[in-house]
């Protein structure tokens, strides 16, 4: 369905984000909340690499606003999944400061018309940046709220002129072990074969939610949330969204993927945030939301159901999870 969008509005006229993520922790977690919980974790600096680059100037607009608490920064820097460099959240955000974003380049390839390789400040800045809030929900029964930047995933693929034969999207992530010690099996013990690879189908790939995010909070991505460049896909479990992109290839077969081989009773294709189909291990009826106590209802395809479900319709979701 066509997503209705508010004219954009200039980086300059945005509300202070302190005084914007407070009030609406006030309006949906109560004064105290705000005040004590939620209150520092928004309100502290946002470290910057001293290496990163400033993001170009951006928009912001609210047709994607779930309207709830943003997670607070150190909570979404912190406790994030990112196994080329450690099966430890913390660790992997502490060994993620390592890996150097620049030079980096993106290739977009296969069934395409023009295929190119992008330096990644040229992709940055070839198409407008817009902020998009959006949950995040892991299979892990754990949840966010993240206010990421980025730009649709669908701009990049029109600008690459698909082929009649692109049915899918497959993407990889860098394959660099001496900067990602968990690639290196002497260190993590992982099995999963490298380079990490996802993949979409091309009309999930090109609906208006998808977008490759180049940053968060107003600032670059930092490189445990997967600088200089992720997907994300909301409606999905966050494993789908793969970090630190270097190839996109649009090919006519499903493309093999990270964990659907690696654990195939547990991980499928898909990955639609479903309530009513439980990870082997537990429940995915409820999940925790970051930052916050207690637990709450799974919402389906993640709280965007109006705006996906046309995309799967006569599917089984049970099968195709």
């Amino acid at each position: 369905m066509t997503i209705k969008r508010p004219a954009e509005i200039r980086t300059c006229d945005i509300t202070d984000r302190d005084f914007f993520e407070n009030r609406r922790a006030f309006l949906y977690g109560g004064a105290a909340l705000a005040l004590g919980m939620l209150g520092p974790g928004v309100s502290q600096a946002r470290p910057r690499s001293p290496t990163a680059p400033r993001l170009p100037p951006y928009t912001k607009t609210n047709s994607y606003d779930p309207v709830e608490a943003l997670t607070p920064y150190a909570e979404i820097t912190t406790h994030t999944n990112f196994y080329e460099f450690s099966g430890n959240k913390r660790r992997a955000s502490r060994l993620a400061k390592r890996l150097r974003t620049r030079p980096w380049t993106v290739s977009v390839e296969g069934e395409v018309r023009r295929p190119k390789t992008f330096d990644i400040d040229e992709l940055i800045g070839r198409f407008p940046l817009e902020e998009r809030i959006y949950r995040l929900r892991c299979v892990e029964a754990w949840s966010m709220v993240v206010p990421w930047i980025g730009f649709p995933l669908a701009r990049l693929i029109k600008s690459v002129e698909p082929t009649s034969r692109a049915k899918f999207v497959a993407f990889e992530t860098l394959h660099d072990p001496k900067q990602m010690p968990g690639q290196n099996p002497r260190w993590l013990g992982s099995s999963l074969d490298w380079p990490y690879a996802e993949g979409l189908r091309i009309d999930e790939a090109v609906h208006p939610l998808t977008i490759l995010a180049v940053g968060l909070y107003g600032e670059t991505i930092p490189n445990q949330n997967g600088a200089p460049i992720r997907l994300v896909v909301p409606w999905k479990y966050g494993f789908k969204s793969i970090k630190s992109i270097v190839r996109v290839r649009l090919v006519e077969e499903q493309p093999v993927t990270s964990w659907p081989s690696q654990a195939t009773r547990e991980y499928g294709f898909y990955a639609n945030v479903n309530p009513d189909v439980n990870h082997p291990r537990w429940s995915q009826a409820h999940e925790r939301r970051i930052g916050t106590p207690g637990k709450r209802p799974t919402l389906l395809f993640n709280g965007y159901h109006e705006q996906v479900a046309d995309l799967y319709r006569g599917m089984d979701l049970r099968k195709n999870f």
